[in-house]
C-alpha cells in the first residue's frame, strides 16, 4: 500500500510516500480501509523529532482515520463494511490502517468520511478538556483561544452541545473569527487586546485587577472581579496565558492543552490565589491510554451530540498522500482553519 513516512526530523517538507506492506491486524485490532486521515499538531511535531511518542524511523504517523471496515474479530461489533471512525496512534496517514476495537467508532450514514476522521482527536480531547477536566456546568461561559483551528472549532462545539451559555472565540484574523462563528461561536475578539475586550463585554473595566498588586492584596479592580469568563480553552500558551488568567471570574478554570505558539508559559501564582481560579492540565492522550475503555466511553457520551448534528467538525484544506508536506505545512504556518485532512 502507500503511505507517508517519516524517515527523519527534519520537519514536514522532509516526509516521503512510499510503498509498504499492508498492516497486519492482530487479534484486537480492526483492518481499515481509509477514506480520510485527520491532520493534528501531533504529526507536526513528530516531523521534527518533538512529540512524546518518538517510533523508531521510518514510521508512518497519522492518528484518526475514517473509513470501511476490512476485516474485524469475532465479537468486536464490527463486520466488513461498516463506515466507521478510528484512533490508530500511528499509522493513519496510508491506504490501510489497523486500530484496537476499543479504539474503533461507529460512524453514522449521514457523517461525511472526511467529517468522521476530523472527530477522535479533537472532540474526545475537547470532551475530556470540558466536561472531564473543567466540569463545564449549565450556562457557563467559555473562551476558545486558536478558536478557527481543529481544536478550537471542536471545543466550540462541544462547549454548546453541553451546556455553555456564551462561547467567545478568540482569532488572529476577522476571515478566522467567521469561522469560529460558523462553528457556532456566539462572538470573537481578535487576540491583540482581546483580555481588555472579553472584560468590556462582560460588564467590567479594563484597569488593572487585584491579583496584579504586590503581594497580590486588594487593589484597584476588586470589585470588577465578576467580570470575564468561566472557563478558558487554550491550545495555544506563549504570552496570552497571563491576560487569559486575567480574564477569568472567581472559581474560572484555565484549561491548558497545548502549545502551538512554541513557547510554555509559567503561573504567577498569586494571580490564581485570589480569585479562587485553577489552571488544569489536559493531557487526553495520556490519561486516555492508561485507562483502557476509557476512549469508547468518552465516544459513547458524544455520539448523541454527533447524531443529531450538533459535533460537525468544520473541513478546512484537503491534500492527497502525495501532497502531506504540504498538508502538515498548512498546521506549521498557522494557515489552516478547521480540521486538515489527507484523502488517501
Amino acid at each position: 500500500m502507500r503511505a507517508v513516512q517519516i524517515t527523519s526530523l527534519d520537519g514536514p517538507a522532509a516526509v516521503e510516500i512510499a510503498d509498504v506492506d499492508d498492516p497486519t491486524p492482530g487479534d484486537d485490532q480492526v483492518l481499515v480501509r481509509v477514506r480520510a486521515s485527520g491532520v493534528s499538531f501531533p504529526e507536526l511535531l513528530q516531523t521534527r523529532g518533538l512529540y512524546q511518542m518518538k517510533p523508531p524511523l521510518p514510521f508512518v504517523p497519522g492518528s484518526e482515520v475514517a473509513g470501511e471496515v476490512v476485516s474485524a474479530p469475532e465479537g468486536s461489533g464490527f463486520a466488513a463494511g461498516d463506515r466507521v471512525a478510528a484512533f490508530p496512534l500511528l499509522g493513519g496517514f496510508a491506504e490501510l490502517a489497523v486500530a484496537h476495537t476499543s479504539m474503533t467508532f461507529p460512524l453514522p450514514d449521514d457523517v461525511t468520511f472526511e467529517q468522521g476522521a476530523a472527530l477522535p482527536l479533537n472532540y474526545l480531547t475537547a470532551y475530556f478538556a470540558l466536561v472531564e477536566r473543567a466540569k463545564l456546568a449549565e450556562g457557563e461561559s467559555v473562551l476558545v483561544h486558536g478558536a478557527a483551528g481543529g481544536i478550537g472549532t471542536a471545543s466550540i462545539q462541544v462547549a454548546k452541545a453541553f451546556g455553555a451559555g456564551t462561547v467567545v472565540a478568540v482569532t488572529s484574523t476577522d476571515a478566522k473569527g467567521q469561522v469560529a462563528l460558523d462553528a457556532g461561536a456566539d462572538e470573537y475578539v481578535l487576540v491583540e487586546g482581546f483580555k481588555d475586550e472579553v472584560k468590556r463585554r462582560t460588564g467590567g473595566g479594563a484597569g488593572p485587577g487585584a491579583a496584579d498588586q504586590p503581594g497580590g492584596g486588594a487593589g484597584p479592580g476588586a470589585a470588577d472581579q465578576q467580570s470575564g469568563v468561566d472557563i478558558v480553552v487554550d491550545p495555544v500558551g506563549g504570552d496570552r496565558f497571563t491576560d487569559s488568567l486575567r480574564t477569568l471570574k472567581d472559581d474560572g478554570r484555565l484549561l491548558v492543552i497545548g502549545f502551538t505558539d512554541g513557547e510554555i508559559p509559567t503561573v504567577q501564582v498569586n494571580r490564581l490565589l485570589l480569585n479562587n481560579i485553577s489552571v488544569v492540565g489536559v493531557g487526553w492522550g495520556a490519561y486516555a491510554l492508561k485507562r483502557p475503555g476509557h476512549l469508547a466511553e468518552e465516544w459513547a457520551a458524544i455520539a448523541p451530540h454527533i447524531a443529531s448534528g450538533a459535533l460537525r467538525p468544520p473541513i478546512g484544506a484537503t491534500y492527497p498522500l502525495d501532497e502531506a508536506a504540504q498538508a502538515l505545512a498548512e498546521l506549521d504556518e498557522r494557515r489552516a482553519t478547521g480540521k486538515v485532512l489527507l484523502l488517501p
